[in-house]
């Protein structure tokens, strides 16, 4: 299991119903997105930030290390604004408005992948996808979204272990040796991949597979209060972002 979906099952929120946790994080990112970069998305990133170190209760580090990985796409895609490409300056040279507009881009992705993450470190994918369907989302397609979710972490764990033997057998002591061990890796995933699938088939066949996946959902009433404390902390954004954009240069 990866670090995110172990502290999402393990999260203080964890019985708190997927609608209300959806509302908050996909509603702080949605003003991440909309209002203006300063001092909107500072305020949605701070705000983001208190709640999960706060009420959530996810570890600083662990908030960290998963958050690493989006902020480099969001630098990524920030710095090819720096340049401008052609004209009379040259054939690349620097943007003069190019450091305004990646540092705003940077604010908001970085403040909307924030939002993101408060949604999926506090809700598990196991107590989302079952909801779909109730939703209006086909039950084939989350049928495949399940299995493909349960199909993951194992082939996850078995390229570990793999990798492990690997190392274990001083397969990754060169760079030739790695590149072997690397094919090696991605070949025996393949085949196991095509092994679980079948395997697993043929287990829901025997179980008398119909075309429906009938998991139990655990029972999780909305929360009014959340939901008003919700709506009064995304009000209060937008009214704060509108009273500094006023009187902040």
């Amino acid at each position: 299991m990866l670090p995110i979906d172990a502290a999402a099952h393990s999260s203080r929120w964890r019985r708190r119903h997927p609608g209300e946790k959806a509302a908050l994080g996909f509603g702080l990112t949605l003003a991440a997105v909309c209002l203006p970069p300063w001092p909107g998305a500072v305020l949605v990133a701070a705000a983001t930030l208190g709640v999960l170190l706060g009420p959530a209760g996810v570890p600083g580090r662990q908030l960290w290390r998963a958050f690493r990985i989006p902020l480099g796409f969001c630098v990524t895609g920030a710095v090819p604004l720096l340049f401008e490409v052609g004209g009379a300056r040259g054939l690349v040279a620097l943007a003069p408005d190019g450091p305004v507009h990646a540092g705003e881009l940077l604010l908001r992705t970085s403040a909307a992948s924030l939002g993101v993450l408060l949604f999926a470190f506090t809700t598990p994918v196991s107590d989302v996808l079952p909801r779909l369907v109730r939703a209006g989302v086909p039950a084939p397609v989350v049928d495949v979204a399940l299995v493909m979710y349960r199909i993951s972490f194992l082939l996850l764990d078995a390229m570990s272990k793999i990798r492990q033997a690997q190392a274990a057998r001083l397969g990754l002591t060169s760079r030739a040796a790695a590149w072997r061990s690397l094919a090696g890796l991605g070949a025996t995933a393949f085949v196991r991949a095509f092994d679980r699938a079948q395997r697993l088939q043929t287990g829901l066949a025997g179980r008398g597979y119909d075309g429906t996946l009938r998991v139990l959902v655990p029972e999780a009433a909305v929360s009014g209060r959340f939901l008003v404390a919700t709506a009064g902390l995304l009000g209060g954004l937008v009214a704060l972002t509108l009273v500094l954009e006023r009187s902040l240069p």
